[in-house]
């Protein structure tokens, strides 16, 4: 299977948006080839087509169903005769599992995928997983992905997890952005200078991290100089591993709405 050029979007939210987007930007689809089904007109890409039902015709090379997990049944029974037998089914419905998705839809292969925002800007991560999709199918998922940013295959134990790292992991880090502009500001900088400083520091070091052959920890430890201000500030950071407990404490929540969020779709 090549790269899926004909692409129906089943809701198109902000993520699957998002995906929209930079699909269209990095040429790997053109807007005169895909259809959005949705319930009220958007702002979409030029040429991209939209409606209430889906078209008359040949079915395209794929579908991605981008609704809200607790829409699975109400979009199942909308469409599932429709597409019967497209060759690609990808979901990017958090927590629901591939056999639920199998129980409803006819496809040739059926693939989760778990994007991340900064797909947008061809920054972001997609977690794919399935067990229907053979080689080239797997191919043509990973090369339609790949202008998204880093894509990953991730066993399905793990799926759940990656979810709560990486799916749901910018909104984290979108929190550390402005408790670190808000610390800022209690210590005295003006506000919009601290998120402008706050915004900065966060992108240079992530790009410095992604760049460097160092450890993250080893790129702290560079910023520490002993008995540095820094290095207080990293005591109370590293206190009883405070941070990775919050953070570790985060992605369980998280994963646990998944686990959650699959036991509903079971049915």
């Amino acid at each position: 299977m090549t790269t899926p050029k004909t692409l129906w979007l089943i809701g198109c939210g902000n993520m699957a948006g998002a995906m929209l987007r930079r699909w269209i930007a990095a040429g790997t689809v053109q807007g005169a080839d895909v259809f959005v089904l949705n319930r009220s007109d958007r702002e979409l890409p030029d040429g991209v087509r939209q409606g209430r039902v889906l078209p008359d015709g040949a079915l395209p090379d794929a579908v991605m169903l981008g609704v809200k997990p607790q829409q699975l049944d109400a979009i199942a029974e909308q469409i599932a005769d429709r597409i019967a037998g497209v060759p690609m089914l990808v979901s990017i419905l958090a927590g629901v599992e591939e056999a639920a998705l199998a129980a409803r839809f006819d496809a040739g292969a059926i693939i989760r995928a778990m994007p991340n925002l900064p797909v947008e800007i061809g920054k972001g991560v997609v977690a794919l997983h399935s067990d229907s999709a053979d080689a080239n199918a797997r191919d043509g998922v990973g090369a339609l992905m790949a202008p998204l940013g880093l894509v990953e295959w991730v066993d399905v134990a793990r799926f759940d997890a990656v979810t709560a790292l990486a799916g749901s992991g910018p909104a984290f880090v979108y929190r550390f952005i402005d408790a670190l502009a808000e610390a800022g500001t209690a210590v005295g900088i003006p506000a919009d200078q601290a998120l402008r400083l706050a915004l900065a520091t966060v992108e240079g070091g992530a790009l410095l991290a992604a760049r460097s052959s160092d450890s993250p920890a080893m790129l702290a430890d560079r910023v520490a100089s002993p008995g540095g201000s820094t290095r207080k500030g990293l005591d109370m950071l590293d206190a009883d591993a405070a941070l990775v407990r919050l953070l570790t404490a985060t992605l369980d929540a998280s994963e646990r709405r998944n686990a959650e969020l699959a036991a509903a779709a079971r049915g």
